[in-house]
């Protein structure tokens, strides 16, 4: 009964949002209307009752679509000075050619620049997800195409984030599912966490494996093999790596691409998962051209 209870909370957790803090969702609450601008200023007496609210536009929609580390829909992140990977516009030199994309709405400048884990010729995109965020997951039909047909010079990386245990314990069952190479166990994996409500981990270390063993097992993975690969060197050095760009990134909401150490962007920033794929074919060819 208490795992069944601990299982339970950790679905929750997962299906609840792609969040830092594990704040419990409220109970029995009612769908909230569209947030207010934040310069809007109340009213010191109550207000009249409002007409119907006008249907959120589509960038409105987007930006619902992505969440930030503390469980609130993202917002542009304000700048800081005393922040190595800061926000900051580029010289016009160094920016998109004038058009639909501009530098800070569409997309942020990393500066200084970050170094990049790709040959010379070659375009890093990473996202930066987590199989159990919804918001990552609807991505994925407009994802997968573009992996499949992008060109060859862009090297396409996923980096799990790595906030909190959940976030961890589903970064391992990546790694460790890559490490086998399976990579279409990883999207099998993800299809039973939000399709079927299975987490897939448990509440510690030891029972994660259990868990995550014994689903492998049913895709014909050994329990031997599985287990070695889920306790390798290898698999602790990626996250290893995964723990270090979340903070390089200071990644605040998933998901989030980075381009060639440059640039960063999401759904709501580019105004859709459509116009997201045109902004990183964009970006990419603009930094294969230099």
């Amino acid at each position: 009964m208490n795992r069944l209870l601990t299982l339970t909370a950790l679905l929750a957790l997962a299906v609840a949002g792609c969040s830092r803090e594990s704040t419990p969702p409220p109970s029995a609450a009612p769908a909230a209307a569209p947030a207010a601008a934040p310069t809007a200023t109340p009213s010191a007496s109550a207000a009249p009752p409002a007409a119907s609210a006008p249907a959120p536009s589509e960038i409105e929609q987007a930006r619902g679509s992505q969440e930030s580390a503390d469980g609130a829909a993202a917002e542009k992140p304000e700048s800081s000075d005393a922040s190595l990977e800061r926000m900051a516009a580029l010289p016009a030199d160094a920016q998109l050619p004038s058009g639909r994309w501009k530098a800070g709405d569409n997309y942020d400048p990393l500066v200084p620049a970050q170094p990049t884990s790709v040959e010379p010729g070659k375009v890093e995109v990473i996202e930066v997800m987590w199989l159990g965020c919804p918001h990552c997951y609807a991505l994925e039909p407009f994802m997968r195409p573009w992996v499949k047909s992008k060109p060859a010079w862009i090297e396409f990386t996923r980096v799990p984030v790595m906030w909190q245990a959940p976030h961890r314990a589903h970064a391992k069952l990546f790694y460790t599912l890559k490490a086998l190479g399976r990579p279409d166990l990883i999207d099998k994996a993800w299809d039973t966490i939000q399709q079927q409500h299975n987490p897939l981990i448990g509440s510690s270390d030891e029972e994660s494996l259990k868990i995550a063993q014994a689903w492998a097992v049913q895709q014909g993975i050994s329990a031997d093999d599985f287990a070695n690969a889920f306790n390798s060197f290898s698999v602790n050095s990626d996250l290893q790596r995964a723990e270090e760009l979340t903070t390089r990134y200071r990644v605040q909401s998933v998901p989030l691409f980075v381009i060639n150490g440059k640039y960063t962007t999401d759904v709501g920033k580019a105004g859709g998962p459509s116009q997201l794929i045109q902004l990183l074919n964009d970006l990419t060819a603009y930094e294969h051209r230099h």
